[in-house]
């Protein structure tokens, strides 16, 4: 049998363009002589669709999408996913559905089992879980058809009360085939290989499973779909962060016409968990993960053109490269606002980095309107020392006239604030926080110097002089980042313990970490959750990012 997995980056409601490029896929796989094609997780639609799943007009496109997509399901049979109405009275009144099409007909359709509501899912509060569990027989063949986290629920500690594949092997399956919404993080990638794995190796058939590739505002999808055989060999794996459609012949005996690309033997068993941050971890995958993030972003919104604060330092300069390849250079505005506390060797390394991008870029000085906010001041402040007030005073005039720019022009705000940053409360709300997306709020500032390096890795993009001088705000005399943070080595391990690995603070500190500077540390992340609450959208990379993966209260007594 010639099985085609298409993997492609679809529109959340964009049933047109959805339904288009479904259409072609099917098309290419016909003549190419294809028996079945597949394609990933509520695919018609696109995930995840939140709460568009409560209009019934939502739901009428997907039926309308998917009678016009049967249509093309003659001499090939099709796999596409898409929410399927609840006939009963009991329970909620959608299925997270996978439709098998066959003769332009719905010949059988496939419900979900395990609905995830951890990190960025909540399926629970949209579908109800299959009860029943039914093989689809063709061409000879019986396809086991599970939908994404079916597959993910093994081990000695499930997290859901059935395990579809228990009850599907009872009707003894040639192949499993599963339609995929998996989202991209820095561990996801070994995770999948091990999932997948895992399910062959207990049941002995082979698997075929389809991944969706794409951004969704802050989820990003990686595609990288695979195809193992019956033995656990993987024999096919899809392109990363790129649509593509590959065929695969399987065999009866469970093998796959296919080089083996990694043995059994070579994947991991286990789930990537790093117990301690790996700033390092497969940062090219994170560069590209960030590159599509800005890409479908700002495609998908219907935006071309971006604007953001370059001021010399290393979070505005890796912003700005990855938003130069994502958009290409001359639709990425960068505005240099340099005060008299900005040095001048940051004007001169926010100029050369532009130059060595070929950005537009214009400088424009913030001091005579900063002069005129104290002028105004005054009487308010009188001879009050210098504090915080005046430092954010600096940011919330750089933020007015970026937004002022992108307001006249037409440009999308960039925000170029660290998970470091946003974790301690170091930014400033309407200043430097300001903007449409936020692109490296999920990458701690040791990961985005080794961003800086990738992007280096042929030639010298930004300069080196960015990378090696200690960061600083530049908001006041001689300002470091030091001044009010740890240390970023230390900082961004404990950061790493509290946020990616739940671990609370004796749990920290029987790591070795100081007593003091954990309690502190934790303090700042858990005073700051206001700030965080009304911050923008962030390209999610790591196993727990800000945002819809971590709900925490903001008005909580817990450590602070």
């Amino acid at each position: 049998m010639k099985i085609f997995l298409a993997q492609q980056n679809y529109h959340v409601g964009n049933f047109e363009d959805n339904t288009r490029k479904i259409i072609e896929a099917i098309q290419q796989a016909k003549v190419q002589g294809g028996d079945l094609i597949v394609f990933s997780e509520l695919c018609i639609c696109a995930y995840p669709p939140r709460d568009f799943l409560y209009f019934n007009d939502f739901i009428d496109k997907c039926y309308t999408a998917i009678n016009t997509i049967k249509e093309y399901a003659d001499g090939i049979a099709v796999l596409v996913g898409a929410p399927h109405r609840n006939p009963s009275v009991k329970g909620k009144d959608l299925f997270n559905a996978a439709y098998f099409l066959e003769n332009r007909m719905i010949r059988q359709v496939i419900h979900k089992t395990c609905l995830p509501t951890y990190d960025v899912f909540d399926e629970d509060r949209y579908f109800e879980a299959a009860t029943e569990w039914n093989i689809v027989e063709f061409k000879n063949k019986r396809l086991a058809v599970t939908i994404c986290e079916d597959i993910w629920n093994l081990g000695d500690n499930p997290l859901y009360t059935y395990c579809p594949m228990d009850n599907l092997i009872n009707h003894s399956p040639d192949v499993m085939i599963n339609l995929s919404a998996s989202p991209f993080d820095y561990t996801h990638d070994e995770d999948r290989k091990g999932a997948v794995k895992a399910n062959v190796l207990k049941y002995r058939i082979p698997m075929f499973y389809c991944n969706c590739v794409g951004s969704q505002t802050e989820v990003v999808f990686d595609g990288t779909s695979l195809v193992f055989d019956k033995d656990a060999n993987l024999c096919g794996r899809l392109l990363s962060f790129k649509e593509d459609l590959q065929s695969f012949v399987l065999n009866d005996d469970g093998t796959i016409d296919a080089a083996i690309i990694e043995p059994a033997q070579v994947i991991r068993d286990k789930d990537l968990n790093p117990e301690n941050l790996e700033e390092k971890l497969n940062i090219a995958q994170v560069h590209d993960a960030l590159v599509m993030g800005i890409s479908d972003y700002f495609k998908k919104m219907g935006f071309t053109k971006a604007i953001l604060g370059s001021s010399g330092g290393i979070d505005s300069a890796v912003t700005l490269a990855l938003a130069c390849e994502a958009l290409g250079a001359g639709n990425v505005r960068a505005v240099l606002m340099p005060s008299e506390y900005s040095t001048s060797h940051s004007v001169e390394d926010a100029e050369q980095l532009s130059i060595n991008l070929g950005n537009p870029y214009d400088i424009v000085p913030i001091r005579n309107i900063y002069d005129t906010f104290l002028a105004e001041l005054k009487p308010i402040f009188k001879d009050l020392p210098f504090s915080v007030a005046e430092e954010n005073i600096q940011s919330r005039t750089r933020g007015n006239l970026l937004m002022a720019i992108a307001n006249k022009f037409g440009y999308i705000l960039l925000n170029t604030s660290n998970k470091s940053e946003l974790s301690t409360g170091y930014g400033t709300l309407y200043g430097d926080m300001a903007g449409g997306i936020g692109v490296l709020g999920d990458c701690y500032k040791l990961q985005i110097f080794e961003l800086a390096k990738y992007i280096n890795r042929e030639k010298e993009i930004i300069p080196v002089n960015i990378i090696t001088k200690p960061p600083s705000a530049e908001l006041r005399p001689g300002q470091k980042d030091s001044d009010s943070l740890p240390d970023y080595s230390i900082l961004d391990k404990i950061l790493y313990q509290y946020i990616e690995q739940s671990k609370g603070p004796d749990e920290i500190k029987a790591k070795g970490f100081d007593a003091a500077i954990t309690d502190r540390i934790l303090k700042m992340v858990n005073m700051n959750e206001y700030k965080r609450n009304q911050f923008c959208p962030i390209i999610r990379v790591s196993p727990k990012a800000f945002g819809v993966g971590r709900r925490l209260p903001i008005v909580a007594k817990y450590l602070s």
